[in-house]
């Protein structure tokens, strides 16, 4: 595993670290303590050491199972969580002082921690990225000890833009992957000049780009890929990234004629860390064998500057048109 400076924190991470939406189980399956356990402990054997949860992923048990484990651990492992998407309207006025407190609290108790590495605006509204009195929050937060340092998980670059004027804001969790480029436009030029960590979410576009899926690939009732296809519930950008199923199905055989077929997810999460502004890659694990998959793309070399412009054609051919103007 290789490791890379987390922006202003100061923390050293590996590269490919673990997303925990899916911790315990798959999307949709009832959340289950011995597999998360099971999860935390293989990927710290392998070298991952920065953990991302979320006070929401599976109502608060992600959050539970990252405490009880680092009790358990002898070394060191980050651990950053997000709060805000409780807020029930999700609306901009619910990110206040009392809201904030309390979340960071209660994920503060169910971690069983003294002080949240890091605590993630849990891609609010966009009217919060105009609120000073929302980063003061935090401000004072982090000046009680309650966080050590904050961020934002943001829905649109235009978010993560707003975000990092702020001169507290630590790090910015985005969507990006061989089917969302825009961030590489300006963002990551920008927040490497501010010294903000980039932590990259959705990097295998909810499974597409593994290369696995089918057109007849069926997703149980309570799994976002089958009820969030147009953002009925959420922000459709983060099912599939946004691309139409089956388009995404159509460019993915493009990809695998440049890769060689089979497995496409190395490849997938390698060219992510092929940018060298990236802090880490957050992928979800729910089982060693994917655990295995991800991590490899750390040890491979960096992807040749032809299979590079190949997929951008791609993505200019199949996906700019759906995704490129939205977020």
């Amino acid at each position: 595993m290789n490791y890379r400076i987390l922006g202003k924190t100061g923390f050293k991470i590996s590269e490919v670290s673990l997303g925990t939406w899916q911790l315990g189980g798959k999307w949709g399956e009832k959340f289950n303590p011995e597999t998360a356990h099971r999860i935390l402990e293989k990927a710290v054997e392998n070298g991952i050491n920065f953990f991302d949860t979320a006070d929401v992923y599976n109502n608060g048990e992600s959050e539970i199972a990252i405490g009880k484990f680092l009790k358990k651990v002898g070394q060191r492992i980050y651990v950053a969580t997000k709060c805000g998407r409780q807020l029930n309207p999700h609306i901009s006025e619910g990110y206040n002082r009392e809201n904030i407190t309390r979340y960071i609290n209660e994920s503060l108790a169910r971690m069983e921690l003294e002080a949240i590495d890091l605590i993630q605006l849990h891609c609010p509204p966009t009217d919060v990225y105009d609120r000073q009195e929302v980063f003061e929050v935090l401000d004072d937060l982090k000046k009680e000890g309650k966080i050590l340092n904050y961020g934002v998980s943001v829905e649109k670059v235009e978010e993560a833009l707003k975000a990092i004027e702020y001169p507290g804001v630590a790090s910015v969790q985005i969507i990006y992957n061989m089917f969302r480029l825009k961030p590489q436009d300006r963002f990551f030029e920008e927040a490497f000049k501010q010294n903000v960590g980039i932590i990259i979410r959705v990097p295998l576009a909810s499974g597409l780009l593994t290369g696995k899926l089918k057109k007849n690939t069926e997703y149980g009732a309570d799994d976002h890929r089958s009820f969030n296809r147009e953002g009925k519930f959420f922000d459709k950008g983060e099912t599939f990234s946004g691309v139409p199923y089956e388009t995404g199905l159509e460019a993915v055989e493009e990809l695998k004629k440049i890769f060689g077929g089979g497995d496409l997810t190395k490849y997938a999460i390698r060219w992510i860390l092929d940018n060298k502004d990236i802090s880490c890659v957050i992928p979800g694990m729910s089982s060693e064998e994917q655990l295995k998959s991800n991590i490899a793309a750390s040890e491979m070399p960096p992807i040749d500057k032809s299979r590079t412009e190949a997929v951008k054609q791609i993505y200019d051919r199949y996906i700019r048109e759906y995704v490129q103007d939205l977020w």
